[in-house]
């Protein structure tokens, strides 16, 4: 690894985003799409289209209207028939990644949101080191988003500073945020959308905008292990970080069995909602470790290999 890189994983808070140890297994990856899509520029990824670049794939009878320079002469010469050299083509490959933002977001230790971006920076990088499009946005529902498109591991320095500068806010609804995010980008991939879903308004509708877009999709559904096993007894006033909502509690082992239960049916529906619109969702804490995640799970999920 370069020292270029490592001084940029180093360049952080006491916990860098982004170890030098982590970045050096993530140049290993690839990001793999379940899809084909036509790039625009060459890349390192080979695609499952024939085109028209330098290593030779395969033949196919010449139509009327086929570039005559890939005719293979040699043979027309032995066959007397018109056959068409065919290359595989090497494509780039756009790769989208959406942070939920809200409040919620900062509840835990490390807090989601720092968990959010450690995994947007791990998964953003494997991208640069394949030379696809790298484009991280915060989901806040701006018409007008300063995130920036990226290419190339020189680009690992503006991708860390972005993230590192990115803040938890109010925002508008999930549906909102992702409708603004589908009408600024129009470009085909892999989109992995990181939230913990805890919007009062519903998640629905925000995944139903992304499934028309026909983008490969990753829900990464991130909880703090406080909220997946509260460790709480007696009476409490808890106030919603998002809306400031109060509701006064008194917390017993009977009321935490039916919460765990509750959740346990919140996270199934949203797998199951997920897996009927061909959406890849995987759960995790964060008392997970980001490479663990990234290298065991989203590997056997497919998004990485």
């Amino acid at each position: 690894m370069s020292d270029t890189v490592s001084q940029i994983a180093r360049n952080s808070d006491k916990d860098p985003l982004l170890s030098p140890a982590l970045l050096a297994q993530l140049e290993r990856m690839e990001l793999v799409s379940r899809k084909i899509f036509r790039g625009r520029m060459k890349g390192e990824r080979r695609s499952k289209r024939k085109g028209q670049s330098v290593e030779f794939s395969d033949f196919r009878n010449y139509v009327a209207g086929d570039d005559l320079r890939f005719i293979d002469w040699n043979m027309y010469a032995r066959l007397d028939k018109l056959f068409l050299k065919l290359f595989m083509e090497e494509e780039d490959l756009h790769f989208y990644t959406l942070i939920d933002v809200s409040p919620s977001m900062q509840f835990g230790n490390p807090t989601k949101f720092r968990y959010a971006k450690q995994l947007a920076g791990a998964l953003g990088y494997i991208g640069l080191c394949r030379t696809d499009r790298v484009k991280i946005e915060a989901l806040d529902g701006a018409r007008h988003n300063n995130a920036p498109t990226l290419r190339g591991r020189s680009s690992l320095w503006q991708m860390v500073s972005y993230l590192e500068n990115l803040e938890s806010k109010n925002t508008v609804s999930m549906t909102e945020a992702v409708k603004a995010f589908c009408l600024r980008n129009t470009g085909k991939g892999i989109l992995v959308l990181i939230t913990d879903l805890m919007d009062k308004s519903g998640y629905e509708d925000a995944l139903k905008y992304l499934v028309a877009r026909d983008l490969d999709i990753y829900l990464i559904h991130v909880l703090s292990q406080e909220e997946i096993d509260p460790d709480i007894t007696g009476d409490l006033k808890l106030v919603d970080c998002e809306d400031r909502d109060i509701a006064e509690v008194s917390v017993s082992q009977r009321l935490i069995d039916r919460y765990k239960q509750t959740l346990a049916t919140f996270i199934e529906d949203a797998r199951d909602f997920c897996a009927r619109r061909g959406i890849v969702y995987t759960m995790t804490s964060t008392e997970r470790s980001v490479d663990r995640l990234v290298s065991r799970y989203l590997r056997q999920r497919g998004l990485v290999r």
